[in-house]
Parts: structure tokens; sequence; C-alpha cells
């Protein structure tokens, strides 16, 4: 990594250390976040020559040092003149962060364009929450700074050649699920073909980050960074991070998986931090042993929605070439784009099961574990009519809740399983359901989850991260994160479906 984005563990070395395991802060991207008030190694050489004494005050030393952003924005009730919708509209503003001035000491990676945080706890730039906000956004005929987004997702890849979780340094040794080709589309079809000469070169980019080490593979089932080949050569994508040790913004949080220790690596920790690849942080489905984080297997599974989404960016390089007239390299990713395609209706599908799921690299076979990862074959176009009729009696009998669709159907106490219900995984199925002309039960889940939106923000003045959909009266302060509310994913969905 360049020395001028050094994440703050390395920068701060075994005073970082001491502050998350003391949980100094009962957050820990608190700390990850702060912004240094002198030189680090000014800072350093106080706390060697204070640590010792006896009345010494960790946190106390932490608050003298360093300042912390700023980033609670309330947001109130909008009265009964205006409707969730009209309320949502101007409600951008107070998610809307400016271009950023400055980073230094602080591991904020400064942006040079505006853009939408994902919720009142929040001032960086998420990933794969932004597609979801821009389709809000452009309800809102709020294009302009759709745009500038992307143009800052475009600054991360040519600065970093791929597109970090958000913009802090701690998040650059991974990403998240590679919507980036969407946004362009998005621009694409709003825009015109002519932006593509602008974005072209960073769809590659981001492309070749996925597909990094692809000349390297040989043998089957050996996996190079993010790609593996697999049975009948087929070339696909799993999660993965660079790093085996705790994430520094949920250091405790990892340590206590295994329990703390002098060692600072684990294989563990990359199983972890690919599951925070996944967005889905965390879920059955990345368990052998849904009520054992230990058993976490993130690494040996091939995900149903990670390898539609690339499929996605290949069919759109393959689009843009043609565009461009160079037709023998959109030949060329056409046909990468076709046996990807195949590979999603034959390694995916679970024949007995009828529904899709994750490739499980070691087995050769599917996992045993329903999600609705399993609706991206139906929002892409990439499943057969028969299968996509076989999902939606699936949805119907296992996913089907009063407040919308469960995440999975599994209790097992993370928020991404039941009975929690996410407004991004919402439209994947409802778009899905629509594409395969499942129109009444696509409706049907639109208005059980926009009816859950509104109830809870004429309650509470809230649109939260995501719902309690199996029992809707349970909604109260936002369950995971009831400091995060105005949530710009749920605001974006909510937008998207009621203007359908």
């Amino acid at each position: 990594m360049k020395k001028e984005f050094r994440t703050p563990e390395e920068i701060y070395g075994t005073l970082f250390y001491d502050v998350q395991k003391a949980n100094v802060f009962e957050n820990g991207k608190v700390f990850a976040d702060a912004r240094a008030l002198l030189l680090p190694s000014i800072i350093l050489r106080k706390y060697e020559e204070a640590k010792g004494e006896k009345d010494f005050n960790l946190q106390g030393f932490i608050i003298q040092y360093f300042e912390f952003p700023g980033i609670e924005k309330k947001t109130e009730l909008s009265g009964t003149s205006l409707s969730l919708e009209e309320y949502l509209a101007s409600h951008w503003k107070k998610l809307e962060h400016p271009k950023d001035k400055s980073s230094k000491r602080s591991s904020k990676i400064a942006l040079p364009h505006p853009y939408v945080v994902s919720g009142s706890g929040s001032n960086d730039l998420s990933y794969w929450d932004s597609y979801f906000t821009m389709l809000g956004l452009i309800e809102s005929n709020r294009l302009d700074l759709v745009e500038s987004m992307v143009q800052n997702f475009r600054f991360l890849i040519d600065t970093f050649n791929h597109i970090p979780a958000g913009n802090r340094t701690y998040l650059l040794s991974g990403s998240q699920p590679p919507f980036y080709s969407l946004m362009v589309k998005l621009l694409i079809h709003h825009k015109g073909p002519a932006v593509i000469s602008t974005y072209m070169s960073s769809l590659i980019k981001e492309y070749n980050f996925w597909m990094k080490g692809i000349h390297k593979l040989e043998k089957e089932n050996t996996p190079i960074n993010r790609i593996v080949k697999v049975k009948d050569s087929f070339l696909l994508n799993r999660y993965f991070n660079s790093m085996n040790t705790p994430r520094e913004e949920k250091y405790r949080e990892d340590w206590e998986v295994i329990g703390f220790s002098e060692a600072k690596s684990n294989p563990l920790f990359r199983n972890i931090r690919a599951t925070c690849e996944t967005g889905w942080d965390c879920s059955s489905r990345w368990l052998s042993d849904i009520d054992n984080l230990k058993t976490n297997r993130t690494l040996e599974l091939l995900p149903i929605d990670l390898n539609c989404l690339l499929w996605h960016m290949e069919q759109l390089i393959s689009e843009c070439y043609d565009y461009l007239e160079k037709g023998e390299l959109s030949l060329q990713y056409g046909i990468i784009a076709n046996l990807r395609k195949k590979a999603i209706q034959t390694l995916f599908w679970d024949e007995e099961k009828q529904f899709f799921f994750d490739y499980h690299r070691k087995s050769e076979s599917t996992t045993d574990r329903l999600s609705l990862a399993g609706l991206f074959p139906l929002f892409f176009g990439l499943a057969t009519k028969e299968q996509a009729n076989a999902c939606a009696k699936v949805l119907q009998s296992d996913f089907l809740q009063p407040g919308g669709l469960v995440t999975t159907p599994y209790a097992s106490g993370h928020q991404w399983d039941a009975p929690f219900g996410w407004a991004p995984l919402q439209w994947i199925a409802i778009k899905g359901l629509m594409n395969y002309d499942h129109k009444d039960l696509a409706r049907e889940i639109a208005l059980r989850w926009t009816k859950l939106n509104e109830q809870v923000f004429h309650h509470t003045g809230k649109m939260l991260e995501k719902y309690n959909v199996v029992n809707p009266n349970l909604n109260k302060e936002g369950i995971e994160n009831p400091g995060q509310y105005g949530y710009a994913w749920t605001n974006g969905v909510y937008l998207a479906i009621k203007n359908a």
C-alpha cells in the first residue's frame, strides 16, 4: 500500500492494538476513523512516555490527541403536509456529503466529488449501497449527484485499481459486491452511450481486479485471489481479502471469535474479511454451522450473486466494445459472459431443491442454504423460464412474510438472516420476478415492503437500514444500528418501487 494510504494499525501499531483490545470505544470504527491532532510520530512518543505512569488513562489520552468525525445528522418527522415519497425526494440534501477537502492524519480517502452517505451514522461513500441509492436519486431528478458518485468510484479505481467497500484506508485490502457496471449502465441509459468512452477504462480495471491471477490458474479448485477454475474448466469467482488480520473497524469483535492472543494473524480472519466483502456480514450462508462463527467458510464458496454480477460486467464490456467498433474484443467478452451464464444455469442450480444456491468448490456441489441471493439469476435474466417458475414457488413458500421477503429462512441471530429483510434484496427479487412475468407475486412483495416502510416511518420518523419482516411490530428503533436512519438504500428502493 502506498505510504500516504497506510491504515491506522500500520501507523499506530501497539497503540492501535491497545485501544481496540481495551474496548476504549464501544464501536471500533470510532478510533479507526479518528483524526490525529499531532503528527503520529509525536503521539506515539508521548504514548510510550505516558503509558507506564500509575494513573495513566488510555481513553483520556486518546481524547486528548485525536478528534472524531461529527457524523450525527438528525432527521425529523415530515408532518402531514408531505407524503413519504415527497419527504424522501427532499431528504437527499441531509445525506449529501460535499467533496472532501482533506483527509490529512486520518484514515479517510478524500473524494473529489459530492456523494450520498449511507445513513445518519456515516460520513463515507459505501460501494454497493450506492447503486440502490442511485435508483432513488434518479426518481428525485438528481442525476447530477448520481454522476458525481460514479466519478468518485472511477477515481477510486484509477487510484487503487479497484473499489474498496468505502473510502477508508483500512478497507483497501478488499471490495464489495461489484455493482459498478450497473452504475455505468444507469448513466448510459439516462445520458446516452457517449459516456462509454469516459468510463470504459475504469470498467476494465474493475473487471481485472476481480479476475487477477487468471493467467496463473492451472489446477482445478486451486484458487488464486478471487478466481478459481472449477469442473468443466469454468472460470468463476469468490470473495477474498489480501489480509489475514482482524478488521480494524471491527477489531475486538473479530478477536472475540477466536479469543484474544498475541498472534495477530489467523486463517479465520481472512474468511471474516471475505465475508465483509460479500456485503452480507454476517449470514448463515457463510457458516457450515450456523451457530458457530468459527465455522466461517466464505473462501470455499462461489457465491451465486457475485458470479451474476461478474456476468453483467462481462456482458456490458462486450456491449461497450461493440459500440466502440472493436468487434474482436466485443466477441471475446461475449464468449466469456456466455460461458459464465452456462455455469450459472448448471453448477449453481439444485435440481432437487429447485432453486439457485452458492457453489461449494471443495465438495463440487451446491450448498443447502436458501437465500435471496438465489434471485440474482432472475434479476439479470440468466435463468431459464422453468428455473424462474420454480424459484417463484420457493420464494412464496419459504421467504414471503408480512413485511416482505426475509433474507434467508434461518433464524440464526445474524443480521443477514431471518427475521430481517433488506431493501436491495427486495428490489432484486421484485425486478427478477417481473422479468419472468410473475407480476402478481412481485406486486405483493412490493406492497408488503413499502407498507412496512410507511408504517415505521409514520411511527418513528425514520427509514431504517433493515427491517424485521416477520413481525413488523418489532421495528421500533432500527434494530442493529439504532443511531442510523434516513437510510439511503432504503430510501432509494422505496422511491424506485413507488415510481415503477
